[in-house]
């Protein structure tokens, strides 16, 4: 188990980001909120300070590599790096506008790497460190609509497995959560993006809790892949199993959509 040291938290401004900020610094860790809205990250900082804990803000866009480097330059020394900023988006592939396909393969896939390379040569020095990157189960069972989001977070699940593979016996821990649908902003966002449309997960999401509660015990007990909730683990069994059923029905739920917008 790693000890409460400095955590970066990219996303940290609402959902995952900022319950996971929360959490940790209740466990006694220093956080640096990272993310593009200054004044949300404002005002966490505040909340998580006013109830004894250490958060410092870092107002940024990482879909630019040198914003990136700005928030290594800032805080080189993380004990803990954890990789949640994404993006979505729901519709046909063809129809999402191009520019909305570069920042996110920038924010959830480019980001990941770069902050990673950043920052894992200090921690192999010190022998100490964990990187966790928030993926998703439909890293492994590609859905409709979805598609671009889908491939990044496949992206997620093989470079985390990779790395993982080059660390054993470094000292330093690297994971991939895979939650299901996660109550936050992320659904309306995705609707308010250019020809974005409703995400039909969003009825099954999860408190964003449940997933910062997943990231603690990571670093309590760390290993490769953990789902939220567990049950997801049988996730990839679908895409297995039923893929042939999604091809046939999964369609119509976007076609559904399409023809209501």
């Amino acid at each position: 188990m790693i000890k409460p040291g400095l955590a970066v938290i990219s996303g940290a401004s609402s959902g995952i980001g900022a319950a996971t900020a929360r959490t940790l610094a209740g466990r006694g860790w220093r956080v640096v909120l990272a993310a593009r809205r200054a004044e949300r990250l404002r005002l966490l900082a505040a909340e998580i300070q006013a109830a004894g804990g250490q958060a410092e803000i870092f107002p940024v866009d990482l879909a630019d590599p040198s914003g990136r480097q700005a928030l290594f330059a800032a805080f080189p020394q993380a004990d803990l790096l954890v990789n949640n900023a994404g993006l979505g988006w729901y519709g046909y592939a063809e129809k999402m506008p191009w520019n909305l396909a570069q920042e996110m393969i920038a924010v959830n896939m480019a980001a990941c790497v770069q902050l990673c390379q950043l920052y894992l040569p200090g921690m192999r020095a010190r022998r100490r460190g964990h990187i966790i990157n928030v993926g998703s189960i439909v890293g492994g069972m590609p859905n409709q609509g979805v598609a671009l989001y889908s491939a990044s977070k496949a992206f997620l699940d093989t470079f985390t497995t990779a790395v993982y593979r080059e660390l054993r016996g470094s000292g330093v821990e690297i994971s991939v959560v895979r939650p299901g649908p996660v109550q936050s902003e992320f659904f309306e966002r995705a609707r308010e993006r250019e020809q974005g449309g409703s995400i039909p997960a969003e009825r099954f999401a999860v408190p964003p809790e449940a997933v910062a509660k997943c990231i603690l015990g990571l670093l309590e007990h760390p290993r490769r892949v953990a789902y939220i909730p567990w049950t997801m683990v049988f996730s990839p069994l679908l895409e297995v199993g039923f893929g042939w059923l999604i091809d046939r029905l999964g369609p119509l739920l976007l076609k559904q959509d399409s023809i209501s917008r």
